[in-house]
């Protein structure tokens, strides 16, 4: 077994709830809190959550997280 990670990201919308929801369907399970930190060059709230998935494959770099 392997613990994939990844870091999902996105503008505070609801393409980050979006974003979530579909990783949480796919199997990934939330990984602490959610984090929001203000793009003062882009003038946006941005929204950050990390999620977690076991897999029974070999871990690579190559490996496409989001399609596992």
């Amino acid at each position: 077994m392997t613990r994939l990670y990844r870091l999902l990201t996105e503008d505070d919308t609801s393409a980050f709830c979006h974003k979530v929801s579909r990783a949480l369907a796919d199997g990934w399970t939330l990984h602490g809190d959610p984090v929001m930190s203000f793009d003062a060059a882009r003038g946006v709230m941005r929204c950050g959550q990390a999620v977690i998935k076991e897999v029974e494959v070999a871990y690579s770099p190559d490996l496409k997280l989001g399609e596992q």
